[in-house]
């Protein structure tokens, strides 16, 4: 089996166990199958923007030529810090690209992997964003209209649960237990009574399953 092209973040599907699909070409390769076996991936040199496609000598923060780089809505500041984004005011680098994508409902979720952690995500992402971070499972603490919201709830947590995974700890499958159930009711009362009407009654967690 061979096969060319631009390489781009791995598909996943949402199973027992989960599912890997790698993005290179016109057809997805399937990688569970593949797992304990040996493959050879060779890198010819073309790096492509993964925002206006064109081709680029050097690649800028998670695959952007330059002028993307420091221009494009995919890479604005509130992208990384939520907190700060203007989309539901009508700012932002492209307010059309805004209302699509951050003027939509959030979430704010709490998740197990290394440690006890807090993050957003759009409600387009669940369960992708935990399995992209590796959570072992996650509970949904608040649903909010905007993604500034959701970026203001994350900031309020960040005093008592890390926003980021330790990736070391996670590989070797150094995992934390607790009860998320008990974790959300704690992290809501730690809200201020403006972001805690978000707070969902929704007490499912999700468990993932990796292979």
């Amino acid at each position: 089996m061979t096969a060319e092209g631009n390489l781009h973040k791995m598909y996943t599907h949402f199973g027992s166990p989960i599912e890997y699909a790698l993005k290179l070409g016109d057809d997805p390769i399937e990688l569970n199958q593949l797992l304990g076996k040996k493959i050879t991936v060779e890198f010819e040199g073309r790096i492509n923007c993964v925002s206006c496609g064109n081709l680029t000598k050097k690649a800028f923060g998670q695959g952007f030529c330059y002028p993307c780089f420091a221009n494009a809505p995919e890479n604005a500041e509130c992208i990384l810090r939520p907190e700060l984004c203007e989309g539901h005011l009508g700012g932002g680098r492209d307010p059309e690209w805004e209302k699509k994508h951050h003027v939509q409902p959030h979430y704010v979720y709490l998740a197990l992997s290394s440690g006890l952690k807090v993050g957003i995500t759009r409600e387009t992402q669940i369960p992708t964003r935990w399995i992209d971070q590796g959570a072992s499972s996650a509970i949904i603490l608040a649903e909010v209209p905007y993604r500034r919201l959701s970026g203001e709830s994350e900031v309020a947590l960040k005093e008592f649960y890390s926003d980021r995974t330790n990736w070391q700890r996670m590989l070797k499958n150094q995992v934390l237990e607790a009860d998320l159930t008990q974790v959300k009711e704690e992290a809501a009362s730690r809200l201020s009574d403006e972001l805690r009407k978000y707070v969902t009654t929704d007490k499912e967690v999700w468990n993932l399953n990796f292979p």
